[in-house]
C-alpha cells in the first residue's frame, strides 16, 4: 500500500489548485456556483492529466521490447510499473529456463544412439535427430513439417504407421543402404506420435555369427565322431587282420586329435575373450620364441620347402609368452600348411619409424583372392574348407591371431594376391618392443639361445 499515500497528497494537491482557480474565477465573476464548478473541475482535470502522462509512459514501454527498466513515477502509476515489471521479467527468465531445459532435452536426445521422430496428428514431421535423419534419408531441417508418409514410401512403415497397433516393432531395411532397422511407434498428447529407430544390423549379423559358430562346431565334432562310430562299429562286427585293425586305429588317432585340436582352440579363443589385457611389464625375447616356431616348421615341412624363420631380431616383446607363441605360431603353420611343394616360407621383422614393431609372415602360397581377406579371421571361415580340413586346420587359428593382437594393442594386417602368395603382418605397439640385452632376457628365451649355440 505504499502508492496510496503519494496518491492522497496527489488528491491533495488537485483539490488545493482546484479551490484557488475556483477563488479566482468567484472573485472574478462574482458568481460563487460558478467558481464552485471551476474549481471542482480544474482539480478533476489535473488528476487526469498526471494520469495520463503516467500512464501513456507505462503504456510506451509496454508497447516496446521491455528490455529497459519501466517508468520510474511514484504512487499507482508507479507500483503498476513496478510489478508489471517483475511479472515480465519473471516471464523471461521462465521462458529463458524453459528454452534451456529444452535444448538439454533436445541435446540428450541428439546424443542418444536412437532415431527419433516427433510426428503431429497430421503425421508431419515437428522435429528429429541426426540418427533419425540418417535411417530415413530426411533431412532434420527441411523436411520440417513434411509429412512423414511422403517422405518414407516403404510399404511396411506406411502401413504400420497407420495401422496404429504399435505393440510390436517393425523390421524394416535401412534406406541409406545396407542394413536393417528396429522401429518402434508410441502415441502421446492429442494424436502425436513418437517414432524411435534403432540400428540392429550388427545385433542380427552377431546373432547370424553365434548361430554359426554352433552350428559349425557341432559339424566339426560330428564328423570326426561319426568316423569313430564307424571304425568302433567295424572293429567290434568285423574280423579285421592286424594291418586292418593297425590301419584304422590310426584313422581313429588322427580324428580323436583333430577333435583335441578344436576343442584346445575352443578353449584358447574363450580365455582369450575373458580374461584381462596382459601387463605390459612381463617382457619375452622374441627370438627364443621363433626358434620354437621354426623347429616345429621344420618338422611340419619334413624339407619340402624353404624355410627362413629365424632372423636375429634381439627384441623383446611385452605380454604373455604362450598367446605370442600361439600367435605367431599359427601364421608360421598356416603358411607351410599351404605353400605348395618347393615354396618359399620366410619371417621378417623391422623397427617402424613411430617405434611400433612388424613381424612379417611371407609365403609363396597359391594367394587368397580379395573378396575373402576382410572374412579370415571370423571363426571356421575357410577360403577352402576341403583344403583346410586335409591339412588339419581347425578354422580357428586367424580368429586366435586377432584376438591376441587385440589384446595386446596390436594389429593383424593381411595382403595378398592369388596366384603371388600372403604376407600377415603383426603389427605391435611401441610401448610393447624394446631392445633385448643378454642380462634382459626371460628364462625360456635365454635357455632356447644358450641351446642354439650348442
Amino acid at each position: 500500500m505504499t502508492w496510496l499515500l503519494p496518491r492522497l497528497l496527489m488528491a491533495l494537491v488537485a483539490a488545493l489548485l482546484g479551490f484557488a482557480i475556483g477563488v479566482a474565477v468567484r472573485k472574478a465573476t462574482g458568481v460563487d456556483s460558478l467558481g464552485l464548478g471551476f474549481g471542482v473541475v480544474s482539480g478533476v482535470v489535473l488528476m487526469m492529466l498526471v494520469d495520463a502522462v503516467r500512464g501513456h509512459r507505462l503504456l510506451n514501454w509496454l508497447r516496446g521490447n521491455q528490455f529497459e527498466n519501466a517508468p520510474r513515477d511514484t504512487g499507482l502509476w508507479g507500483e503498476v510499473g513496478y510489478r508489471i515489471e517483475r511479472a515480465v521479467r519473471d516471464r523471461d527468465r521462465a521462458v529463458t529456463r524453459g528454452q534451456l531445459e529444452l535444448e538439454q532435452f533436445l541435446s540428450a536426445i541428439e546424443a542418444s544412439p536412437n532415431g527419433v521422430l516427433m510426428l503431429d496428428a497430421q503425421e508431419q514431421i515437428v522435429w528429429c535427430n541426426r540418427v533419425a535423419a540418417d535411417h530415413f534419408s530426411l533431412d532434420p531441417q527441411r523436411d520440417l513439417r513434411q509429412r512423414i508418409t511422403n517422405l518414407v514410401r516403404a510399404p511396411a512403415f506406411v502401413a504400420h504407421l497407420q495401422a496404429g497397433r504399435y505393440a510390436e516393432p517393425l523390421v524394416l531395411g535401412n534406406g541409406r543402404g545396407p542394413g536393417t532397422l528396429s522401429i518402434v511407434v508410441r502415441e502421446y498428447g492429442e494424436g502425436m506420435r513418437l517414432v524411435l529407430s534403432l540400428d540392429i544390423t550388427e545385433r542380427l549379423r552377431n546373432e547370424a555369427m553365434r548361430r554359426d559358430f554352433v552350428a559349425n562346431v557341432s559339424h566339426e565334432i560330428r564328423t570326426p565322431l561319426t568316423v569313430l562310430s564307424g571304425f568302433i562299429e567295424t572293429m567290434h562286427s568285423l574280423p579285421l587282420t592286424a594291418v586292418e585293425r593297425e590301419r584304422v586305429l590310426t584313422l581313429m588317432t588322427q580324428q580323436t586329435q583333430r577333435m583335441q585340436t578344436l576343442v584346445s582352440d575352443l578353449l584358447a579363443l574363450s580365455q582369450l575373450e575373458g580374461s584381462p589385457r596382459p601387463a605390459p611389464d612381463r617382457w619375452v625375447g622374441l627370438d627364443g620364441l621363433l626358434q620354437r616356431i621354426a623347429a616345429d616348421a621344420e618338422a611340419l615341412s619334413a624339407g619340402r620347402h624353404t624355410l627362413r624363420l629365424k632372423p636375429a631380431t634381439n627384441v623383446e616383446l611385452a605380454g604373455i609368452e604362450s598367446e605370442l607363441l600361439s600367435a605367431i605360431a599359427n601364421l608360421v603353420t598356416n603358411a607351410v600348411r599351404y605353400t605348395p611343394d618347393g615354396g618359399d616360407v620366410e619371417v621378417t621383422w623391422r623397427l617402424l619409424e613411430d617405434g611400433s614393431g612388424e613381424l612379417a609372415v611371407v609365403d609363396t602360397g597359391p594367394g587368397i583372392a580379395r573378396e575373402h581377406i576382410p572374412r579370415l579371421t571370423e571363426r571356421f571361415y575357410r577360403v577352402d574348407g576341403s583344403r583346410s580340413r586335409e591339412t588339419g586346420g581347425t578354422g580357428l587359428g586367424l580368429s586366435i591371431v586377432k584376438h591376441v593382437m587385440q589384446r595386446h594393442g596390436g594389429e593383424l594386417m593381411v595382403q595378398s594376391e592369388v596366384g603371388k602368395g600372403s604376407r600377415f603382418r603383426l603389427v605391435f605397439p611401441g610401448a610393447r618392443v624394446r631392445q633385448a640385452s643378454d642380462s634382459a632376457l626371460g628364462d625360456e628365451a635365454a635357455f632356447n639361445a644358450a641351446l642354439s649355440e650348442h
